[in-house]
């Protein structure tokens, strides 16, 4: 009979019924209870009214810029840089990763406007400057002695789990699809791929990013 009801068998029994899905407990925390810390590091608003924000426990009810601060005496060696020539929709999931595995910097290369939604404003935390150009891209990181690792699975690249990944480095990224630019994997000293196991050619923009982070905080993260 069209139209029957999903999981019944047959027969004249009722159907079994069916569990409501368990909500989600409320993400964050409520109001302080009690006497308000008084170091200046906490927000009042946050105190009073809860804090619903993406962050970890022990920063909870913290000023958004006492939070970067905290982060700014304790960031990592390495930098993460994308090229942004077609808005790329990964670019705000590999600057969330970036937070996540505390990177010193995020540079944007190209476009200035980047697509903010899957950084679930973590960008807020994480330091982020914008290069027009791959030559003034590589002009800073010339300038500032930090040598420049391409991630592309080209011919030439080590897999990044037998290549060198020095501590201070700036992990460059390419946009999904045509990956690294000709310009971009010349001004590279180090060329680094993913070893993967099946049929497809490359994975996702985002996941490869934060798959090179983890390795990189894997040896030199303390």
């Amino acid at each position: 009979m069209a139209g029957a009801v999903a999981g019944y068998a047959g027969g004249m029994q009722d159907p079994e019924p069916v569990a409501e899905p368990e909500l989600d407990p409320p993400h964050g925390v409520g109001p302080w209870e009690g006497e308000w810390p008084s170091d200046d590091r906490f927000d009042p608003e946050l105190l009073a009214h809860g804090d619903r924000r993406n962050v970890v426990d022990g920063y909870r009810y913290w000023r958004m810029e006492a939070i970067v601060a905290d982060l700014d005496t304790r960031r990592h060696g390495f930098h993460v840089a994308i090229e942004n020539w077609q808005h790329d929709m990964n670019i705000g999931s590999i600057v969330r990763s970036a937070n996540a595995f505390l990177a010193d910097t995020v540079h944007i290369i190209g476009r200035r406007r980047w697509n903010r939604r899957g950084a679930m404003v973590t960008d807020r935390y994480q330091h982020v400057v914008h290069h027009e150009t791959v030559a003034e891209f590589a002009d800073w990181a010339k300038a500032a002695r930090i040598p420049i690792i391409a991630v592309d699975n080209l011919d030439g690249a080590l897999p990044v789990d037998q290549a060198e990944l020095p501590e201070r480095c700036v992990l460059l990224f390419g946009a999904e699809g045509p990956g690294l630019s000709h310009e971009a994997l010349s001004a590279a000293s180090g060329h680094v791929e993913i070893t993967q196991y099946g049929s497809t050619r490359s994975i996702n923009a985002g996941a490869a990013a934060a798959i090179i982070m983890h390795e990189w905080c894997r040896r030199h993260a303390g």
